[in-house]
């Protein structure tokens, strides 16, 4: 009887790319930046949480797959120095990785809301995104490839669940990766966006008055969202599965945005 055949190990989905992910320390962006690295990315962190940043690297401790820049996204200088850095380490960059986001105070009338706090929101949230797609695509554009994706939000295409200031922020992203996309496609750099429903991140927390352990509404019973499936979705854009998608904006909100809240159906942002 023949001796049975072993199967090859399944190939890493994003062996040989060279990933910079911002916010890169903690929540959604930790997950992507661990997630990339199972799947054979090398991934340089970028935050302004120095500490954490690097207590994440040490974690991970595989080889020099990982490392830490500190980076404001809203100075020009901090984005393209860790773009520059990525370029003098790895040689390459492939995958831009536009997470870095806060939220402000639920203020939900626009009586009540500051000039100065709509502002530092836009700052980080939509400016901090342009600055990271200009300096990915600065070194991209001469390569002819690569992949530039922002995490939005499922607030990006809905009203009324957040504040005004991370509403704008997250439509606009979404606005700016289509728009960079549309230029960007002669370079064959593809742009798309990733819009999640509410995940229970310290950010989210914050401003919806819950903790972590709290599992908000689901359209999809018996699921709830993690930072893990927003990973997922991030793979498979910054991945060669994806190599015909730009300009597109990925909602992964579990059906969450086609409900009609007048039909009573669930409750925003209620946790059950």
């Amino acid at each position: 009887m023949a001796a049975s055949m072993a199967s090859p190990p399944p190939i890493a989905r994003l062996a040989n790319k060279v990933a910079i992910v911002t916010g890169g320390a903690r929540g959604i962006g930790e997950s992507i930046v661990r997630s990339f690295i199972e799947q054979g990315a090398k991934v340089v962190i970028a935050d302004i949480r120095n500490d954490l940043g690097k207590s994440v690297c040490q974690d991970i401790g595989v080889d020099d797959s990982v490392s830490f820049v500190h980076c404001d996204v809203t100075i020009e200088s901090d984005v393209e120095n860790v773009i520059n850095t990525t370029i003098a380490k790895y040689g390459q960059l492939d995958v831009m990785v536009n997470n870095a986001g806060i939220t402000d105070e639920p203020k939900l009338s626009i009586l009540d809301n500051n000039k100065s706090d709509f502002e530092r929101v836009i700052s980080v949230n939509l400016t901090g995104v342009f600055l990271g797609t200009k300096h990915a695509a600065r070194v991209m554009i001469p390569k002819c490839k690569g992949s530039i994706i922002t995490i939005a939000s499922v607030a990006s295409i809905t009203g009324g669940g957040t504040s005004h200031a991370y509403t704008s922020s997250k439509h606009g992203v979404v606005g700016l990766a289509k728009n960079v996309a549309a230029e960007l496609g002669k370079y064959q750099i593809r742009v798309n966006s990733i819009s999640p429903y509410v995940i229970p991140t310290v950010a989210a927390c914050k401003f919806f008055d819950i903790d972590d352990t709290s599992s908000v509404y689901s359209n999809l019973k018996g699921k709830t969202l993690g930072p893990r499936d927003v990973a997922n979705a991030a793979i498979f854009l910054a991945s060669d599965e994806s190599g015909y998608i730009s300009g597109h904006n990925l909602v992964v909100d579990g059906g969450f945005s086609v409900l009609n809240p007048t039909f009573g159906l669930f409750s925003w942002p209620t946790t059950i």
